[in-house]
């Protein structure tokens, strides 16, 4: 096997999900400045996620909309934003339309056409 290819920082961690009020005790390398004290009486880092097993729909069979951190509302402000920036931008291109058949419409000037002799010299 190759040597020095596992992390050095997998260690016990407690997973919560303080929406469910879930948490449980594994080994993980998740980054985490928190700590708990577990039921053994040990502390170990705390990793909080938003959704569980004990909090989602499909382990649960409950339906609920999980709003962390204004997702749902961050995602509805880009939307409507591309919408008008989409509209701005089909306005722009109709003016500019109208400018180009309104400078296609006008009449020009005829070149002043040479004046031949009649002797055809």
């Amino acid at each position: 096997m190759k040597k020095d290819i596992h992390p050095k920082d997998y260690r016990p961690v407690v997973i919560q999900d303080p929406s469910a009020n879930f948490a449980f005790l594994t080994r993980s390398t998740a980054k985490t400045t928190e700590t708990i004290k577990w039921e053994d009486g040990k502390e170990y880092p705390l990793f909080k996620v938003h959704i569980s097993s004990a909090s989602h729909p499909f382990y649960t069979g409950q339906e609920k909309l999980v709003d962390v951190e204004g997702r749902v509302d961050k995602f509805k402000a880009r939307r409507e934003a591309a919408k008008k920036s989409l509209e701005e931008k089909r306005k722009r291109v109709e003016a500019q339309k109208k400018k180009t058949i309104t400078a296609k419409k006008k009449p020009t000037e005829k070149p002043a056409s040479p004046t031949v002799a009649k002797d055809g010299k």
